[in-house]
């Protein structure tokens, strides 16, 4: 029977009664689902019911941040010789060479290569086997049991696995068996409660594992001796698990450099022990993440986050502890009513001084979205910076409010002292989604006043601007500031991402030969034109507004 509160069936009740999305959501709610998850789901459709709809795509499409693409290509095929060609060039190459091309063809046309000739008959048994289902799923068994292994990497993600949850255990049974290195493993279709057989449990030879839209199995009666001792990278996207299984699969994979946890209601409550981690990704909502102690752990990527607070009515935290080699951190939300920054045991509040003992001095990119139309939350920039006393690249985004509740001015930002990154570590300053508030220029200004070091300041306009003359009126008064640095170069920008895809990919923030993955590609434009519209090249301004080409037009490099 069905004992869930009383709230929690009204709101679902009224999500059943409400448009198809509201419906789809309450099928989705089955009884098994934890309140707490459903209870989350509901509240965050009555907050925002059109925004659910692109919440769904996002949940049913995960591919595109957490997912890595598949090693080979969907339109990879085998033609025959040409008719004026009797030469068979390539049975003359080396066995690794045709293994290779082996390798990169879809595996219903890499199995077909055993019938072109004798010299092909064993290539495909004796290259490790690189499978991506593309709707091959009921060929799926015939597939793995024919291949003698190992299998380097197995992409199933276009089953609807409610249709072959009987079939997935024993799929998952023979990869463990042939060495299986790396498996894709996507839920098509719901329920999301769809429980994942525990023999993944027991891949002792994956190196990476990405996981979407599943029921993660119960580990608490696991045997102690299991342990994933190559897994390098994991991705989890949608999956219903206990906090308790997240600390299992981090306790026993001692050489996991890279996680990435994707979800939107699944509430994370995150401990980092871990003396392997490199990179940590949060894409949506969470309750906690503590970092504990990873000596090693480098970058702490979060994006999309709670918008407001969890399902029992507490703050989000994010306390970092152990960590001495953390160089890039955020975007972390200054809405201290809703969101909680501690390092070690100290809340960073709008008054709260740094001392030797809390500061980060390892940060070197730092993000912070703040809503500068809120005091209280703008009056949080100064603390927070103190902390991060060595950082050279700030990212500011500039979040949305329906209310404004008083705005600092330029003498307020200068009454808040002295902040030492600003003034001698920042060489560079990044402002996303740039409306033009008298609280986002007085910051700006403030910034090109106290920055000694400062090179290059990079403003991402907003979507909302439709025109060069409101262009003009909300930037053209930061070319006459007086700067401290006379070397820095302003330049005025519109991003080609504007919906921060960039920020929430996998792949950019877990490759650390990018330095700084929150950069994207963006069309720019030097400052000095906006001075003065009608006199300088307008064409410039309309190119940079609307991403036309021009002459003058640059393009902003990470």
């Amino acid at each position: 029977m069905d004992r869930r509160p009383r709230v929690l069936k009204k709101a679902l009740e009224f999500m059943r009664n409400n448009d198809e999305v509201g419906r789809l959501f309450f099928r989705m709610c089955s009884p098994e689902l934890p309140d707490t998850i459903a209870l989350n789901m509901a509240a965050q459709f009555l907050r925002d019911p059109d925004g659910m709809e692109a919440i769904l795509a996002r949940m049913c499409s995960p591919t595109q941040y957490t997912m890595p693409n598949p090693p080979v290509s969907a339109g990879a095929r085998l033609y025959a010789l040409l008719p004026h060609d009797a030469v068979d060039r390539l049975s003359r190459l080396p066995d690794a060479l045709l293994g290779d091309i082996v390798s990169r063809l879809p595996a219903k046309d890499a199995a077909r290569t055993a019938a072109l000739s004798r010299r092909w008959r064993g290539v495909w048994r004796s290259t490790p086997l690189i499978l991506a289902d593309a709707h091959l799923c009921p060929a799926v068994s015939r597939v793995l049991a024919d291949h003698p292994g190992p299998f380097r990497c197995v992409h199933i993600t276009s089953c609807e696995m409610d249709d072959f949850h009987a079939l997935l255990a024993g799929w998952l049974q023979i990869l463990a068996v042939k060495a299986i290195q790396e498996l894709v493993l996507f839920n098509r279709r719901w329920p999301l409660d769809l429980l994942l057989p525990s023999t993944v449990l027991g891949m002792t030879t994956l190196t990476r594992l990405y996981l979407a839209l599943w029921k993660f199995p119960d580990t608490a009666g696991v045997p102690r001796a299991t342990c994933f001792p190559n897994l390098r990278q994991l991705g989890l996207c949608n999956v219903l698990m206990e906090n308790r299984d997240l600390d299992f699969i981090l306790d026993r994979s001692p050489v996991l450099e890279t996680l990435c946890v994707e979800g939107n209601f699944f509430q994370l409550r995150l401990r980092l022990v871990s003396q392997s981690l490199r990179c940590v990704q949060i894409i949506g909502s969470f309750e906690e993440i503590f970092v504990v102690n990873a000596p090693r752990l480098e970058r702490l990527i979060l994006s999309e986050g709670n918008q407001g607070c969890t399902p029992d009515g507490s703050c989000s935290k994010v306390k970092i502890g152990h960590s001495p080699k953390l160089q890039l951190l955020g975007y972390l939300e200054l809405d201290p009513g809703n969101h909680l920054l501690m390092v070690g045991s100290t809340i960073i509040k709008a008054a709260t001084r740094a001392s030797p003992r809390t500061m980060i001095p390892s940060v070197r990119i730092l993000a912070l979205e703040v809503r500068f139309d809120v005091r209280s939350d703008a009056k949080m920039i100064p603390s927070v910076l103190r902390f991060f006393p060595n950082v050279e690249t700030l990212h500011i985004k500039s979040g949305k409010t329906h209310q404004s509740t008083g705005k600092l001015n330029l003498k307020a930002w200068h009454e808040s002292g002295t902040i030492e990154c600003i003034r001698s570590r920042v060489k560079r300053l990044v402002f996303r989604d740039f409306r033009g508030g008298r609280s986002e220029n007085a910051f700006l200004k403030f910034f090109f006043e106290s920055a000694l070091v400062l090179e290059e300041v990079a403003i991402h306009l907003d979507a909302g601007f439709t025109s060069m003359e409101e262009v003009q009126s909300k930037v053209g008064s930061l070319g006459s500031v007086k700067r401290a640095s006379q070397a820095v170069s302003v330049l005025v920008t519109v991003c080609s991402d504007p919906q921060g895809d960039y920020i929430r990919s996998l792949k950019r923030g877990s490759d650390f030969s990018i330095r700084d993955p929150f950069l994207a590609g963006y069309i720019v434009v030097p400052l000095c034109v906006l001075i003065d519209l009608r006199r300088y090249a307008k064409s410039i301004i309309i190119s940079a507004l609307y991403g036309m080409s021009g002459s003058s037009v640059v393009k902003l490099e990470s």
